[in-house]
């Protein structure tokens, strides 16, 4: 599982999001609302579209059975505005805390969490 996820990542830092396909499934859970893997893809290019410099930086990574915890560390210039803060090109770093569910060796449940009061802290 461990290659997987971080094949996975290696395909979002080098923004093959048509590639997808070999690491989430077509239908998805994430932070428990149903969604597409063509939606999660559109969530995923607006993050890189918000912030071109975005690198998905393994911190901590758990994996247990079907399961992986992963702690992302980014550290990143958001342009306008970043999960309703006025980031304007100011660079930040900040964590994600998530989790994944695997079915079959694909992403089927991804649980985030982002850590936006660091980010606030920063642009204060």
């Amino acid at each position: 599982m461990i290659e997987v996820y971080r094949a996975y990542l290696a395909c979002l830092n080098e923004r093959r999001f048509d590639d997808l396909d070999r690491f989430v499934h077509e239908a998805i859970t994430y932070n428990g609302a149903p969604m597409t893997r063509g939606e999660y893809r559109d969530l995923l290019v607006g993050d890189v579209t918000t912030i071109p410099d975005l690198v998905f930086t393994v911190d901590q990574l758990v994996v247990q059975g079907d399961r992986v915890a992963a702690r992302l560390w980014f550290d990143c210039t958001p342009r306008g505005e970043f999960r309703g803060l006025a980031a304007d090109g100011r660079r930040v770093a900040f964590a994600e805390h998530v989790f994944y569910r695997f079915a079959d060796g694909r992403i089927a449940e991804v649980r985030s969490l982002i850590d936006v009061e660091s980010v606030r802290e920063q642009l204060v």
